[in-house]
């Protein structure tokens, strides 16, 4: 396996701020000669990004047999677009290596967990927008998500908002920007089909969140899967002892299928069919 630490920093970034690749070998022995890879971002409020969403969640995608990598993007005091322009220039690097890393470029697949649900979102709905080709110094083209995976994601800035990521990601600029990070409200056609998970429980971001996103897809004739859990809190993860925190929390079994559901979904998908736009 390749593991690298890809600097990906730029202006308004902290200096933390870098994507994780984990590329399994290539072999003339094994039949899968290009294989996908899910691009994780960890949640935390846009206040940090979470171990317990990183590294362990990118061994369960390579044990499926895809690439995966970890964006630890930056957070409070930074704001936005810094942890988005991240993000961009993380899918920009990941398809200016494809032919080296053996990656199939129709299948490059941001996940997002909270606050990096929101970050995914949004990426996936401005992906296509001149101005970060423009800052990222690359054709959109290059920065075309494939999919989106969400788990119990940040969506809104209205009614059932997390208000303490809002107002993270946008600092000084809160009142003047959150009705943009009211991200149901901006779905259009280029947003990738969606596959997203949350929990009726969640005290932390409301299932309306994800309610809110769907229906929106939905209007749009976007394909998203959608799975909704009775029991479970906040930051589940993998939600098994493998991701629960050192106090104990984190371990739902009602919850711990999500990620096989995830395995099924981009196994059933074509791949000419995986990005609906």
């Amino acid at each position: 396996m390749l593991y690298e630490r890809n600097d990906i920093g730029g202006e308004g970034s902290q200096e933390y701020a870098a994507l994780y690749t984990y590329i399994l070998d290539d072999s003339e022995q094994l039949e899968v000669r290009k294989r996908p890879l899910v691009l994780i971002c960890p949640g935390g409020g846009y206040q940090h990004t979470s171990d317990r969403e990183a590294e362990i969640v990118a061994m369960q995608f390579l044990a499926m047999g895809y690439h995966a990598a970890v964006l630890r993007y930056s957070c409070a005091p930074s704001v936005y677009p810094a942890a988005l322009l991240e993000l961009a220039r993380s899918v920009s690097l990941i398809r200016a290596n494809a032919v080296k890393w053996h990656i199939d470029e129709e299948r490059i697949i941001p996940l997002g967990f909270s606050a990096g649900g929101h970050l995914v979102a949004n990426y996936c709905i401005e992906w296509h927008e001149e101005w970060l080709g423009s800052r990222c110094g690359v054709p959109a083209g290059m920065l075309r998500p494939n999919a989106m995976i969400l788990g119990y994601p940040v969506i809104t800035s209205g009614e059932y908002a997390h208000r303490d990521s809002i107002q993270n990601l946008l600092g000084a600029e809160y009142e003047e920007k959150k009705e943009k990070m009211s991200l149901e409200k901006r779905i259009t056609d280029a947003v990738p089909r969606t596959f997203i998970w949350h929990t009726c429980e969640d005290p932390s971001v409301q299932i309306q969140n994800s309610y809110l996103l769907v229906g929106a897809l939905l209007a749009h004739h976007i394909p998203v899967e959608y799975h909704v859990f009775e029991k479970g809190g906040h930051g589940l993860s993998l939600a098994n002892r493998l991701s629960a925190s050192a106090s104990g929390f984190g371990e739902e079994k009602g919850c711990q299928c999500w990620i096989e559901l995830v395995h099924r979904w981009l196994e059933a998908v074509k791949r000419c069919d995986l990005s609906c736009s």
